[in-house]
């Protein structure tokens, strides 16, 4: 993977059982790969606390908890998440965990991926020979790091009869490159997670621009004050304790490791 692990952790605190719950929202990638199934019943089980989890594109979910319908966010675009928590929208923000994007297509590889290393020359090769990309077009933070992708390329593929923009999460992206014998951009833990029902390889991996960041982080409260900020607090320091981060750092699907712990980029 990408760079080191540099975690500054944050004990848990003691909360005692509770008889409510929380509302996370957060990008599809971190539910299509089993991640919250995996973290969130030990939550609830030490904390009495459960998580009703509110799955959307990231950036669906950074308006939800802008408009103080959620209490707590797992999301990957942290430009955006660090410029909304400036503006005052959330708080206690923490770089939580890391995994990288991939270029996922058909073994054939038709479009010569794969003789390559750098995902700008991947993406002019798929755009030159029209090959079918499939786009979640749903701007989630896969969205946006793909159309920053194809910015950097000097490429705009929109509108082009092989360019299918679904507006569809993660896992019905993958699916439909399946179907279609397509390329996409995913991130690596939802594809490890699907690959057995995948007619997906990875054709590209190991660009440093496709580092994947995930941040969490609360609702300010002092802009909705209905919302449960003591709740989420206690979330947070689940993930960012030590037990939370080797949580995550344990979590594996098909033997393989999907989010690595804490800040990837030192």
């Amino acid at each position: 993977m990408i760079g080191g692990c540099a975690v500054e952790t944050i004990p848990v605190d003691e909360p005692g059982l509770v008889d409510d719950f929380i509302i996370l929202a957060t990008t599809t990638s971190t539910y299509d790969s089993g991640l919250l199934d995996f973290l969130n019943p030990i939550f609830t089980e030490e904390t009495g606390l459960e998580v009703h989890v509110v799955s959307q594109g990231t950036g669906a979910a950074l308006e939800t908890g802008a408009r103080g319908d959620a209490d707590v966010l797992l999301v990957h675009d942290r430009a955006s998440e660090l410029q909304l928590v400036e503006d005052g929208a959330f708080v206690d923000r923490y770089d939580v965990m890391y995994n990288d994007f991939i270029i996922a297509g058909p073994e054939a590889d038709p479009a010569g991926v794969t003789a390559v290393t750098s995902v700008v020359d991947a993406l002019t090769l798929i755009y030159e020979a029209g090959e079918t990309f499939i786009s979640r077009g749903d701007d989630s933070g896969t969205h946006r790091m793909e159309q920053r992708l194809w910015e950097s390329a000097g490429l705009n593929p929109h509108g082009q009869d092989w360019y299918n923009s679904i507006g569809q999460g993660m896992g019905e992206t993958l699916n439909m490159a399946t179907e279609l014998l397509g390329y996409a951009i995913a991130d690596r833990g939802t594809y490890v997670a699907m690959e057995e029902n995948l007619d997906l390889v990875i054709a590209l991996e190991g660009d440093p621009a496709l580092f994947n960041q995930y941040g969490v982080m609360a609702v300010n409260p002092d802009q909705h004050p209905h919302v449960k900020y003591d709740y989420a607090v206690i979330y947070i320091q689940f993930l960012m304790s030590d037990k939370g981060q080797n949580l995550i750092n344990s979590y594996q699907a098909n033997g393989k490791t999907l989010f690595f712990p804490g800040y990837g980029l030192e």
